[in-house]
């Protein structure tokens, strides 16, 4: 899968207003207005996963103070974010690093197809950003017990984590591991819907998430030369 126009989670298109009150456009529109003002160092973009992140204390304590950017809307697929990117929200910015977490709502996509949208964002992010590196977060396992969803997630994360490592300046952080009891079960404290992260969640996320960041952040242009040789 090389994530071209043949692949449709890798075909950029807005949502389309089915409610009409245009609140999907109107939080784009306001990223874009963002770029025009600010410098993150960090960039997060994505899904519902991403949006709710800011919603609570580990955003503040954790993330904030990176000089971070949340571009995250509820229910975006790999097309939807692929649109945002395409038209305005990585103009006038340049940021260190990239966090793209988003897929889990590629609903009529299969795993294959999926993990090649994402690509598609993260070729575009290295096209554009020459200079940053591309944390792509791997799908969260979701639904209370094991079901075909949790193994479609667990397809993509497989995809990527072969795909990503060809780009140079991408690369997979997989957290999923930490979401699944022994008995194959999630817990509500770590997801309240048994899909979208509760403050305990996330803060499970953010320890691996943050350390990455800080060390990528904290490393000097000869240091990250000699780690891609």
């Amino acid at each position: 899968m090389s994530g071209d126009g043949m692949n449709p989670a890798a075909v950029a298109q807005p949502v389309e207003d089915i409610q009409g009150d245009d609140r999907w456009m109107s939080q784009h529109t306001r990223f874009v207005q963002e770029c025009k003002d600010a410098e993150p160092e960090v960039l997060f973009v994505g899904d519902s996963m991403i949006q709710l992140m800011q919603q609570y204390e580990v955003w503040r304590e954790v993330f904030s103070p990176l000089h971070a950017l949340n571009f995250g809307i509820g229910g975006d697929t790999t097309c939807n974010v692929l649109w945002r990117l395409q038209n305005g929200e990585l103009q006038n910015i340049r940021p260190k690093v990239v966090v793209l977490w988003v897929g889990t709502n590629n609903q009529e996509h299969t795993a294959e197809q999926v993990a090649g949208g994402i690509l598609a964002i993260a070729q575009l992010l290295t096209s554009r950003l020459p200079k940053a590196k591309i944390v792509v977060l791997g799908l969260l396992p979701r639904g209370e017990r094991p079901n075909p969803l949790r193994q479609k997630n667990t397809a993509v994360n497989d995809f990527l984590r072969s795909w990503l490592p060809r780009l140079g300046q991408a690369l997979l952080l997989d957290v999923s591991r930490h979401f699944v009891n022994s008995d194959g079960a999630i817990s509500p404290q770590d997801m309240f819907d048994f899909l979208h992260l509760t403050p305990t969640g996330y803060r499970t996320m953010a320890k691996p998430l943050s350390d990455l960041l800080l060390q990528m952040l904290e490393e000097k242009p000869e240091e990250r030369r000699a780690s891609q040789v």
